[in-house]
């Protein structure tokens, strides 16, 4: 079984100094790190917060992902794509199911879908000019409603490398946003005609 909360933060805790913060971590060390270790801090470790906050959409009827069901750049019945805005790499995407659901609640059939729309969305990201690869994420702990985050990593931004490049978008000046909406659409065209669905028309009324 895994460790209660208690137990957790007490085991973290023989790790941490006289002000409850841990050493800094391997990764801090590794040459892709956005940040030099020399006055670099840990926060302090906080205890444990029970029962944990509700995420934004545990209530279906006050999911903005769920009031958004019909917007993207491309749509099929079940899922839609959207481009995310003000990031600091070439591109960044999320895949929603349209209808309510998190990862751990999704049907078998829209599983076995999300697996063949993350080859597909990951193989036309990775076929852009000057983009390297496609990461992708699943988090969940902001959000109730299942989102998979898309990554464009810039060609030869070797830094950028590996799991620092979330914190590489957020430290980076904003994209120009031009050119990651033409990128969008190309990845968008290629996913209609390599999986189906559509691009929605600019303009079109949401579906009732």
């Amino acid at each position: 079984m895994a460790l209660r909360p208690d137990e957790f933060h007490a085991h973290a805790r023989t790790a941490a100094d006289a002000e409850l913060r841990l050493p800094l971590s391997r990764m801090t060390g590794w040459d892709i790190s956005p940040f030099e270790p020399d006055g670099l801090r840990v926060a302090p470790l906080r205890p444990p917060v029970l029962p944990e906050p509700a995420r934004h959409g545990e209530d279906p009827s006050d999911c903005d992902a769920c009031r958004s069901r019909d917007e993207g750049i491309w749509l099929d019945d079940r899922w839609r794509l959207t481009r995310i805005t003000g990031v600091g790499v070439p591109l960044v995407l999320m895949l929603h199911p349209r209808e309510h659901f998190d990862l751990a609640d999704l049907p078998d059939e829209l599983a076995a879908e999300l697996g063949v729309l993350t080859t597909h969305i990951a193989r036309h990201v990775q076929a852009l000019p000057g983009i390297a690869r496609a990461h992708v994420y699943r988090i969940g702990d902001g959000g109730a409603h299942l989102h998979i985050w898309f990554f464009a990593r810039p060609e030869g931004q070797a830094q950028l490398y590996g799991s620092w490049m979330v914190i590489w978008d957020d430290l980076l000046p904003e994209y120009p946003a031009d050119v990651a909406e033409a990128d969008a659409a190309i990845v968008a065209d290629a996913l209609v005609a390599s999986y189906g669905g559509r691009r929605p028309a600019a303009g079109e009324p949401p579906k009732p």
